[in-house]
């Protein structure tokens, strides 16, 4: 007869344990398993499944027991580790919804809004249009692969039971969250110039012939040459997304180092 101990039991729940509650934190943060009609039981499920694929081949768990304020620390440790790599793919798409915030402000569609169900506020109608070409383009480049690769190799480049992350790593996350403002406005530039040009022009119209309607006109016309340039803007809009993911999914794949505290 095949006995177990306790001390079995808990190393073998341990070992499966701690890479769920990783693996967990970062599917409920990041944008595309994280997203809100995805039913919590189908995260769990994939979560489940990675966790089962990856244990095996992962380092051995500490022997730090599962109802200690150690393994307290080792929880919280985990979800921090998760949470931070799902908040880098975050920003990365939060970039193209800020353009489209931009744009669509510049362009008078300020009004054009739908409750998003992934955030459940307000977002103009083109940032939406951002986003959903961007994710898309994040699938047809593998962009999902390249995120759970590097999920995988944060466990041997920050094993479970580090007990102590760097704090410089937060701060290069709160940097790197300016890429959302700094890669956002470099792409709304062009159609947020141009079309500030357009106001500028109505509004000096409108001082030297008050007779004539501005508002009448100026609404139509900054529409019709926001979208003629949006058009135009399309056509490189993918040489900007090669480069935001390669930005974002690099990011990603140096932040367990650098919550390692390693150079």
């Amino acid at each position: 007869m095949i006995e177990f101990t306790f001390a079995q039991w808990q190393a073998w729940i341990a070992a499966f344990f701690w890479p769920f509650v990783r693996i967990t934190a970062f599917a409920m943060a990041s944008p595309l398993w994280g997203h809100s009609s995805v039913p919590r039981q189908v995260k769990l499920g994939l979560a489940l499944l990675l966790c089962m694929a990856l244990v095996p081949v992962l380092p051995p768990a500490p022997p730090i027991p599962l109802y200690s304020w150690a393994g307290i620390g080792v929880l919280v440790e985990q979800l921090v580790i998760g949470v931070a790599m799902g908040l880098t793919l975050r920003i990365m798409f939060a970039v193209v919804q800020a353009a489209g915030e931009f744009i669509g402000l510049q362009m008078g569609l300020g009004f054009a809004t739908f409750v998003s169900p992934e955030t459940g506020t307000n977002t103009m109608v083109l940032s939406r249009l951002f986003y959903m070409i961007t994710l898309l383009m994040y699938l047809a480049v593998d962009g999902h692969l390249i995120a759970i690769e590097a999920l995988a190799g944060s466990f041997h480049t920050l094993p479970v039971g580090l007990l102590g992350l760097d704090a410089g790593a937060m701060e290069l996350l709160a940097r790197f969250g300016g890429t959302v403002f700094m890669s956002g406005l470099q792409l709304a530039l062009p159609l947020v110039g141009a079309l500030l040009v357009v106001n500028l022009s109505l509004g000096i119209l409108n001082r030297s012939a008050p007779q004539l309607t501005v508002f009448s006109v100026g609404f139509p016309m900054s529409l019709t040459l926001g979208i003629f340039l949006l058009s135009v803007l399309m056509t490189d809009f993918g040489r900007f997304l090669q480069g935001l993911f390669g930005t974002g999914l690099g990011f990603l794949q140096q932040l367990p180092a650098a919550l390692a505290g390693l150079p």
